[in-house]
């Protein structure tokens, strides 16, 4: 019996591979690049299933007829035309064929930076399947890209597969630019008064909402606190008016909601590597 902590897989010869094509990256393109170890065209048979507890990368299966399943925590997703599924490979997973009408697929296997941070902002893990229609021309720019092999291939494979990462991003309703309205309108206040005291108490209240639920839908919906956000929105008007004017940093940092400059300095330094000064430097070499 094969080892199940490395890979089980098993497909009848009904299943047929048009195109398998495999890569290996050059290390310095690892380390800055997505790159694709393995890709290819598959048109599973009723038996095709693939069992593994772990294995490098991240497979985003694109599923052009038929349809298919993927197992991921547990649970079970369906997948048919039009749709892919992102499979975090780390993790034990299972995916296959429905027997009633087996897929035909495109797939890569990716490898790069941030692809764990991007899987968990999606919730990829518990909600594995995107809506993603006519899709296929990615896939089909880097079965060429990896066919072509040439010097230039690395960093033009990287741009095919951010965008198809970028698709998968804007496919997933939950980040959907269309905020609720309560938040909308707390959000709104601190756009327009960002250099007033604001408190998780009185943006909730705006919201109508309780502190508590006001923060699990704000984090839910940009992905950080709300004090966070006023923060950052306050170092981008400070960098507005650092770029823009000659105005004394003093004056800058109370403009934009602080009342000790030596705060906003250090929070301007954490958010952005440099100091005002630094940062004012930068902008008008």
């Amino acid at each position: 019996m094969a080892d199940r902590t490395f890979q089980l897989y098993y497909a009848t010869m009904a299943t047929r591979f048009p195109i398998s094509l495999y890569s290996t990256a050059n290390p310095v393109h690892q380390e800055v690049f997505y790159t694709v170890p393995r890709a290819g065209h598959m048109i599973g048979d009723v038996d095709h299933h693939i069992r593994r507890e772990h294995f490098p990368g991240h497979e985003l299966i694109y599923c052009l007829r038929g349809a298919g399943w993927v197992r991921l925590e547990g649970t079970a997703h369906r997948v048919g035309p039009g749709e892919l599924a992102w499979v975090n490979c780390h993790h034990p997973h299972e995916h296959g064929a429905v027997r009633e009408e087996p897929w035909e697929v495109l797939w890569v296997r990716v490898e790069g930076p941030r692809l764990e941070q991007m899987c968990t902002m999606l919730s990829a893990a518990t909600n594995p399947v995107f809506a993603i229609p006519e899709c296929a021309g990615i896939y089909e720019e880097i079965f060429t890209l990896i066919q072509t092999g040439a010097p230039e291939s690395a960093p033009l494979l990287h741009a095919a597969v951010a965008k198809l990462l970028a698709r998968i991003c804007c496919a997933r309703t939950d980040l959907d630019p269309a905020m609720p309205a309560p938040v909308r309108r707390a959000v709104e206040r601190m756009r327009l008064f960002y250099f007033e005291p604001h408190t998780v108490e009185g943006l909730a209240s705006l919201a109508g909402m309780s502190p508590s639920h006001f923060s699990r839908v704000f984090r839910a919906t940009f992905g950080t606190s709300p004090i966070d956000w006023l923060r950052r929105e306050r170092i981008s008007q400070a960098k507005r008016r650092l770029g823009d004017t000659a105005d004394p940093i003093q004056w800058i940092a109370q403009a934009v909601g602080y009342r000790d400059r030596f705060f906003f300095s250090k929070d301007f330094k954490k958010l952005t590597g440099f100091t005002p000064t630094e940062f004012r430097a930068r902008e008008r070499l």
